[in-house]
């Protein structure tokens, strides 16, 4: 018998399904992540197809085969398997993931395609109000999540510092005068947008180190499942003192963005600007490699554009990414205006990609107000549809599902379609609002516009693996309430809890609401109905966050109602109701304390101890402890935090700041109020001072839940009912 060739059919073979394995090396390392006990049970498989992303579903000989065009398509349909047939469900707030010995038969072969291949994720806010603290082991989970959701085009600027340092070394710049340019932890994103240097600084070179190493860590894992990730591209931006350094550079002012002096910006026709931009591009490449996509807006939230010529301003921006990949494309925010058609109109197409900030609330008007706010003013350029959701990070239940769906299919199918090429998150903050998340990114995948309320209904059954009458009541008033938002709004209805006190307060941040929009009795229907299930769900902890979450806005509307009551008993002149009234809302903020010191997901303790991780000396430590509180607190120096307006804008209700900073400061306010109406004369608190000296404490929160979160809720439902 002729062996060859039986050996080289078996060399074939092995050689097929080794590369098989390779090219499918993100999707298996993410079930032994994620369920490893049925990897046996699990088959992976990569079908080459351009024009669309799909996944398909089909149980063979007692394997779920899962096949698509890439790893993204088959985590993504991995995904839709465990809620679709498992109810089972990946969340940042809580897991479910009980599943069978034997996995759910699928037949006859599920098919689902999307022609919204691009699916963006992250807003540079992002990188500050929740993640500046990150290490690998949250990376990690998140990068999974991305992948289970189908999110295939990340920004990505972890690291950034380092290129930003090589660069400057190479301007001549000394080590202290880079330190006082580049700013700390807790405010990167808005240094990359051009929009404050050097606060929160100086930044130990510990950082930079480490945060090199986390990128590649990062950068290696989104690339095995064939993510590509958004660099930072330069565009202009040099320290304020650029002139000190180069006095014949042709520089421009973009002025104070909220009290803060923004860096200067070195004209494009200056040839200064591409010696820049060449040096910032190979420090990048060195560290982390070319990429397909680089962002970058020069003018960000208002930035001077006087006398700057807008069309050179694009040309070379455009061409500086261009020359360190031809393949390069451009990624802009539009946002407030930006970015401005003379600066792209002209530009390729093909080359520019705008992500369209908060598509969810533009209106008809924005367009006329501004034509480049809206997705069907781009002109040929593609853009992808983004709901921004969250600002600041902040606290609360709240969204738009109902629009949202709206919205996105009418993208997809009207007459704008053929420069739409995705969707994506851009919200300020993540880690709350899971249903709001999981609907958007699954939204590319129906072919027909979705029924919101029978979605939620298979959400809930997935979210706690079963369902009932009573949990779809009260998700059917979530969905009518909380998520059903009727106005234009910047994120959630604010709590007064975290407002700085006054006697009126229509916001907590200045450009958010502290306006109900919604019926509180009805939410607190939904609060009772979900209480009755805690005997059965108790053991869920996606159950247990939920019922928190709710309680704590139960709390939070009823604390801004109790406001107004305190201020009608000042303006009264009744004294012993203002007395019982403030005392209450005192009272109220402890039990809102107590009742998240249960929950780990709204631990002070844990962001700070998460900040001083990054520490390699106490000095360090205290650097990152401190930007870590002003950040959710002052937000900046006195000029910003009071005439730039952004004290409270990062505001949270989380356990431990209710009791050591929202608590006292409240406190203050009542003393003052009551000494005022005693006839007694004060002076008025100066509250800037205060939190100030709260942001130079060190003194410890607890990073672990204490007590049980179910107990406080139903002591908290007897007291408040």
């Amino acid at each position: 018998m002729n062996k060859l060739p039986f050996i080289l059919f078996i060399s074939l073979l092995s050689f097929s399904c080794s590369k098989q394995q390779s090219a499918t090396i993100g999707a298996t390392g993410l079930l032994s992540r994620l369920m490893p006990e049925k990897s046996a049970q699990v088959k992976f498989e990569i079908i080459e197809q351009t024009d669309a992303d799909f996944f398909e579903l089909e149980t063979v000989n007692g394997t779920l085969n899962v096949r698509g065009n890439n790893q993204i398509s088959l985590a993504t349909g991995l995904r839709w398997y465990l809620k679709y047939y498992c109810n089972a469900q990946i969340s940042w707030a809580g897991k479910n993931i009980e599943l069978p010995e034997h996995l759910p038969t699928v037949k006859p072969k599920v098919r689902k395609s999307t022609e919204q291949t691009k699916r963006f994720y992250f807003n540079y806010c992002t990188y500050s109000y929740s993640m500046a603290w990150w290490d690998w082991e949250r990376w990690e989970k998140e990068i999974d999540w991305m992948a289970l959701n189908g999110i295939n085009m990340p920004l990505m600027i972890v690291g950034e510092e380092a290129v930003w340092q090589n660069t400057l070394r190479r301007l001549n710049y000394s080590e202290d005068e880079i330190k006082s340019y580049l700013p700390g932890p807790a405010f990167f994103a808005w240094f990359y947008m051009n929009n404050l240097e050097g606060w929160g600084g100086p930044l130990p070179d510990n950082w930079i180190s480490d945060h090199i190493e986390l990128r590649k860590k990062i950068q290696k894992r989104m690339y095995e499942y064939g993510m590509t990730p958004v660099f930072q591209g330069f565009y202009g931006m040099v320290p304020g003192s650029f002139n000190k350094k180069f006095p014949n550079a042709d520089i421009h002012n973009p002025g104070l963005w909220c009290g803060f002096k923004r860096p200067a910006f070195i004209e494009p026709t200056d040839s200064l600007f591409r010696d820049i931009a060449e040096i910032y591009y190979l420090e990048q490449e060195k560290l982390f490699g070319k990429a397909e996509y680089y962002a970058g807006d020069p003018f960000h939230e208002g930035g001077n554009i006087q006398g700057v010529d807008l069309k050179a301003s694009g040309d070379a921006i455009y061409q500086a990414m261009k020359e360190v990949n031809p393949q390069a494309k451009w990624v802009l925010q539009s946002w407030q205006g930006n970015p401005h058609r003379e600066m792209i109109d002209h530009l390729p197409e093909g080359d520019i990609i705008v992500v369209d900030l908060h598509a969810e609330d533009i209106t008809e008007t924005d367009n006329q107000k501004s034509p480049m706010s809206a997705s069907s003013r781009f002109g040929k350029h593609d853009y992808i549809w983004s709901l921004t959701h969250n600002f600041g990070g902040n606290t609360g239940m709240y969204g738009k599902l109902e629009e949202m769906a709206e919205r996105v299919y009418k993208a997809q199918v009207l007459n704008i379609k053929s420069s739409m090429i995705g969707v994506g998150a851009t919200p300020e903050g993540i880690e709350q609002n899971p249903v709001v998340y999981e609907l958007l990114f699954e939204l590319p995948w129906h072919q027909e516009k979705v029924n919101v309320a029978t979605w939620v209904k298979q959400y809930v059954k997935a979210r706690y693996g079963k369902t009932n009458q009573e949990l779809e009541n009260a998700w059917d008033i979530l969905l009518n309430t909380v998520y059903a938002c009727p106005v234009k709004q910047q994120g959630t209805t604010e709590s007064v809890l975290c407002a700085r006190p006054a006697k009126e307060i229509k916001s907590v941040s200045t450009w958010g609401s502290a306006e109900i929009y919604y019926d509180p009795e009805q939410l607190k229907n939904a609060w009772h109905l979900m209480i009755s299930q805690i005997d059965s769900l108790e053991s869920k902890e996606t159950f247990r966050y939920d019922l928190v979450d709710i309680t704590r806005q139960v709390l939070a509307d009823l604390a801004n109602e109790l406001h107004k009551e305190v201020m009608a008993a000042f303006h009264g002149k009744d004294l012993e109701l203002f007395e019982k009234k403030s005392n209450a809302f005192l009272e109220l903020i402890l039990d809102q304390d107590k009742l998240l010191s249960a929950q780990k997901e709204f631990l002070l303790g844990r962001w700070i101890e998460a900040a001083r991780s990054h520490g390699h000396t106490q000095e360090e430590e205290a650097l990152y402890e401190w930007n870590s509180r002003v950040q959710i607190t002052t937000w900046g120096p006195r000029e910003a935090a009071n005439d730039g307006q952004l004290h409270e804008y990062a505001h949270k209700e989380w356990a431990g700041l209710l009791r050591d900073f929202y608590y006292p400061r409240w406190k203050k306010y009542f003393d003052y109020l009551e000494r005022n109406l005693k006839g007694e004369k004060t002076d008025e608190v100066d509250f800037y001072k205060w939190e100030e000296q709260w942001t130079k404490k060190q003194n410890s929160f607890s990073s672990h839940p204490e007590g049980d979160s179910m107990s406080e809720v139903l002591r908290l439902e007897k007291k408040y009912s």
